[in-house]
């Protein structure tokens, strides 16, 4: 089981947002991250003030190799742009990554780890593009705000980043391509001095990375 975390918008990530008060879980597999791994990818987290996400996110494969991947990742975002237009979706990590970012609140009620029905409509168009797209890595981030017990807010962003987990996998979406983790009131991409601030760190950040047989594929020339 891995943990992964999350950064700002404009920032070095790759992710999907979902939330409420937070979001998110232990995770599951090995190695995470493009490229070169750890140490690489714990400075790309330094730069954005998120260290965590960054040894997820690796080091960008760069070269011709990146540049497939990229075309790739871009693809699957126009295609996520239709499916899920309620949701930003970015390029992150030179291109060869995706953050995913839903509103607040679309996916929990106050307190709850329940998926609400729009979430679900969300997530299983989100779903259908994960199966499309079968040469990715999913990471599945929860966060919360600072307001109330730590304790319990840790437990809830697991829930909740669990949840997502849970109706990704129901809807056929592979498990082993799959982790989630929560990270509670960590990490915030803002000031909890103020209503909005909260309401961005309240989130679910999901993040899509192209897997070992995408990366050796755009190495040896042949993805498409």
């Amino acid at each position: 089981m891995r943990q992964v975390k999350l950064i700002p918008v404009l920032l070095l990530c790759v992710a999907v947002l979902f939330s409420g008060c937070g979001a998110s879980k232990t995770v599951k597999g090995a190695g995470i991250g493009v490229g070169a791994g750890g140490a690489v990818g714990a400075g790309i987290g330094a730069l954005a003030g998120n260290t965590a996400l960054g040894a997820v996110l690796g080091a960008a494969v760069g070269g011709t190799a990146g540049a497939l991947i990229g075309k790739k990742m871009d693809k699957q975002k126009k295609e996520l742009e239709q499916t899920v237009p309620d949701a930003t979706i970015e390029s992150v990590n030179n291109g060869e990554a995706l953050k995913v970012t839903f509103d607040s609140g679309i996916l929990f009620a106050t307190n709850s780890s329940t998926l609400s029905d729009a979430s679900k409509s969300a997530l299983r168009n989100f779903a259908a593009s994960l199966k499309q797209n079968p040469d990715t890595d999913i990471r599945i981030i929860g966060y919360t705000d600072n307001t109330g017990n730590v304790d319990y807010n840790q437990t809830l962003s697991e829930k909740r980043a669990r949840s997502v987990y849970d109706y990704l996998m129901m809807q056929g979406v592979s498990a082993d391509r799959m982790s989630y983790s929560g990270r509670g009131i960590h990490d915030p991409v803002a000031s909890n001095d103020t209503a909005e601030g909260r309401a961005l760190n309240r989130r679910v950040e999901i993040v899509i990375l192209a897997n070992d047989k995408m990366i050796q594929e755009a190495k040896q020339g042949t993805l498409r």
